[in-house]
C-alpha cells in the first residue's frame, strides 16, 4: 500500500494556506478591543460593500487556484532532494534570499497594483472588488478578484521564488512570513509593540490610507516597504490620531490639488 509523502513542496504550498486562517482568526478575537481599532466595528459593518461570508468565499477560491498553482510550479522547477543537493543551508544565504524575494515581490506588486489603478477597465471589472472593503479586516487580505489574485499573488510569488533562488524549504518559510506580513496589514488595527508596525513603515495604518477614498491614488507599495512610493511620488503622508471614542484615525497630511 502506497504511504503520502509530507514533502517540501506540499508544507511550501499548504502552510502559508493555514497561517493565513489562524492569523486571521486571531485577529478577529482582537478586533473586539476598540481602543485598537483604525475604525469602529459600526464602521465595518456599515461602509463596506460585500459581506463577510462572500469574503471567505472569495478567498477560498483564489487560495485553491493559487494552491494549484504552486503545486505545478514546484513539479516544473525540480524537488526537495535536488534542493537540498544544490543549496547549503546558511544564515547568510536565507538572508539574502529573503531580500531578493521582498523586493522582487514588492515591485511586480507595485506596479501591476498602481496600473490597475490607472486603468480604468482593470479598476472598474478587477481590482475594485478588492476595494469593496473600505475598512479593511484580517481575513479580507486576499479577497479580490481571482484574475487579481493570479497576476499580484501568484505569479508575484512564483517569480520571486524564482529569482530569489530559494529552496522549496526556504518557501515554507518565507510564504508564511509574507502571508502574516499581508493580514496583519490588512488588519485594521495598531496594536502596541507589533514587530511590523515598530520595523516596516507599509503597515497596516499606511495600507488603510490607501483603501480610504482620499488615499485611493497613493501607497500603492505592498507588502513589505514602501520605496517604490517615495521614489516615484505616490507615497502619502499621514498622522494617526486617538478617536474620541476610542481607537486611532488615520489622516492625510497633504493631497496634491491637482489629485
Amino acid at each position: 500500500m502506497m504511504g503520502f509523502a509530507i514533502t517540501d513542496e506540499f508544507l511550501g504550498t499548504f502552510v502559508p494556506i493555514l497561517v493565513y486562517w489562524i492569523y486571521s482568526g486571531m485577529y478577529i478575537c482582537l478586533g473586539s478591543m476598540d481602543k485598537y481599532r483604525l475604525h469602529s466595528k459600526i464602521d465595518e459593518d456599515e461602509k463596506n460593500l460585500v459581506t463577510k461570508s462572500a469574503v471567505v468565499k472569495g478567498v477560498l477560491l483564489q487560495q485553491t487556484l493559487q494552491a494549484i498553482i504552486a503545486v505545478i510550479l514546484f513539479k516544473i522547477t525540480g524537488n526537495d532532494a535536488d534542493a537540498a543537493t544544490a543549496q547549503p543551508s546558511s544564515v547568510l544565504l536565507l538572508a539574502r534570499q529573503f531580500i531578493i524575494a521582498m523586493l522582487v515581490i514588492d515591485t511586480w506588486q507595485y506596479f501591476i497594483h498602481r496600473y490597475m489603478h490607472l486603468n480604468k477597465f482593470l479598476y472598474k471589472h478587477i481590482h475594485s472588488q478588492h476595494h469593496r472593503l473600505i475598512v479593511p479586516y484580517a481575513y479580507g487580505a486576499l479577497y479580490n478578484h481571482p484574475l487579481e489574485g493570479l497576476l499580484l499573488d501568484t505569479i508575484g510569488g512564483a517569480l520571486s521564488f524564482l529569482f530569489s533562488g530559494m529552496s522549496p524549504r526556504t518557501a515554507i518559510f518565507f510564504f508564511s512570513f509574507a502571508t502574516i506580513k499581508t493580514v496583519d496589514d490588512h488588519c485594521g488595527l495598531w496594536l502596541p509593540g507589533n514587530p511590523f508596525h515598530i520595523f516596516f513603515s507599509n503597515n497596516s495604518a499606511y495600507h488603510d490610507v490607501h483603501h480610504q477614498l482620499y488615499g485611493s491614488k497613493y501607497n500603492f507599495s505592498q507588502p513589505f516597504f514602501v520605496m517604490w512610493d517615495r521614489i516615484l511620488g505616490t507615497y502619502l503622508p499621514y498622522s494617526l490620531e486617538k478617536r474620541a471614542n476610542g481607537g486611532f484615525e488615520t489622516r492625510p497630511i497633504k493631497v496634491s490639488k491637482d489629485e
